[in-house]
């Protein structure tokens, strides 16, 4: 399925709300916060000459988002940058003054993240995120998984000392479940989606993705032309497409958003031109972007800021996967989880079908910029799909170095 945005909102100036999270003065301090982070480094931005000359573009820049803070994906950016935020203001409020983040580990800051317990429904990465966060404070953290979250994403959650609490159904279950329960106990609840009356808190985890957008328009030769970011329940193709639009004006590339076929909220919601839930069918291996619900604040920035809307198969996801993994030419191999490339993935289906290609534009002199939103989190599914485990992949360009 293929959508251009034809809603009211499109092209409209982003609420003001949203400028303002996702403006360049927020992105700053989303940067300034990282550097005090011990393990903080920027992840690469990687060129794929060779790709972009098989598909008939002038470039293809990939932000490898699988080298995070240690926790392979994107995610790391927003649910462990919110917690931190959100214990620096109750510190400010409990303290009666201005509380900065290298006051993060002193007795009176940690003293109140000991009182405090966040909580969050996650397929994964973004439960990671948040109980790293919570770890990294002295918070307490409750992660609520659905019934389809693998063995091996609950353990790697379970590392950072978080209560693991197991939700029956899909994800949007878990979601609702982890909101009762907080509301409950007194839990803060920190989300990586939005619903009615519950919009701060997910914006300031958007907030958190807009660094790995100024990491790469620093590197990158020019900007891009071309955007394809893949969508859950929508909040890194927002947070992407919000902060280029602010950034880059007049100037800002033709963004399409990608979605797994078997849950396209997002794209569902664009045909509709509002918010809508779509029915739980058969699961997709995109695991990470398996969302039935948009979240509100989302999608009242991609219906002013994207341009297109779009599904992938899993066979799509698959084939870039092992595409990454076996690169063309001399491009350096990738590793890609199940759904890190799916924003590659809509590229490679958009210039397949020329009536997709003349509508978004693509031509030689394109410069697309996806990016690969995680790595293996989930190793033994990584060498099942591609058939080589994740170290063997990035050994390659290892060997590829040394020759």
């Amino acid at each position: 399925m293929f959508l251009l945005n034809t809603t009211p909102d499109y092209r409209r100036p982003l609420d003001p709300r949203d400028a303002e999270t996702l403006g360049v003065a927020s992105a700053e301090e989303v940067e300034r916060q990282l550097a005090f982070r011990d393990n903080h480094a920027e992840t690469p931005l990687v060129a794929l000459p060779g790709l972009a000359a098989e598909i008939g573009v002038a470039a293809i820049h990939v932000k490898d988002e699988g080298h995070r803070l240690g926790l392979g994906s994107f995610k790391a950016l927003g649910g462990a940058y919110a917690v931190i935020r959100l214990v620096l203001e109750h510190a400010e409020k409990e303290l009666g003054r201005t509380v900065d983040i290298t006051e993060l580990h002193s007795s009176e800051v940690r003293a109140v993240a000991r009182a405090m317990t966040v909580a969050c429904a996650t397929d994964g990465n973004h439960g990671r995120s948040v109980a790293q966060g919570a770890q990294l404070v002295g918070a307490r953290a409750a992660i609520f998984v659905h019934s389809g979250v693998s063995a091996e994403r609950v353990a790697a959650i379970a590392r950072f000392g978080a209560d693991m609490i197991r939700v029956n159904g899909t994800y949007d279950d878990s979601v609702r479940e982890a909101a009762r329960v907080a509301e409950a106990k007194g839990w803060t609840i920190v989300s990586d989606t939005s619903w009615p009356g519950y919009e701060r808190i997910p914006g300031l985890v958007m907030q958190g993705y807009t660094a790995l957008v100024r990491e790469a328009l620093r590197k990158m030769p020019e900007p891009p032309t071309h955007v394809f970011i893949q969508s859950g329940v929508g909040g890194i193709a927002a947070a992407v497409a919000g902060h280029l639009a602010i950034k880059l004006g007049d100037r800002r590339p033709i963004f399409t958003v990608v979605d797994p076929a078997r849950s396209a909220c997002i794209v569902e919601t664009a045909r509709a031109g509002h918010p809508v839930t779509v029915a739980h069918g058969e699961p997709t291996v995109m695991a990470m972007l398996e969302c039935y619900e948009p979240s509100l604040v989302a999608w009242r920035v991609l219906s002013r800021v994207a341009d297109a809307f779009m599904t992938v198969d899993d066979e799509d996801a698959i084939a870039v996967m092992r595409r990454l993994a076996n690169p063309v030419a001399a491009d350096p191999a990738i590793v890609a989880g199940e759904s890190g490339g799916v924003g590659l993935a809509g590229l490679v289906k958009a210039v397949a079908d020329p009536a997709i290609k003349a509508a978004l534009r693509i031509d030689a002199d394109a410069r697309i910029f996806v990016v690969n939103t995680e790595g293996a989190t989930d190793p033994g599914k990584y060498q099942e799909i591609v058939g080589l485990a994740p170290a063997a992949v990035a050994a390659k360009n290892e060997a590829g170095a040394e020759a």
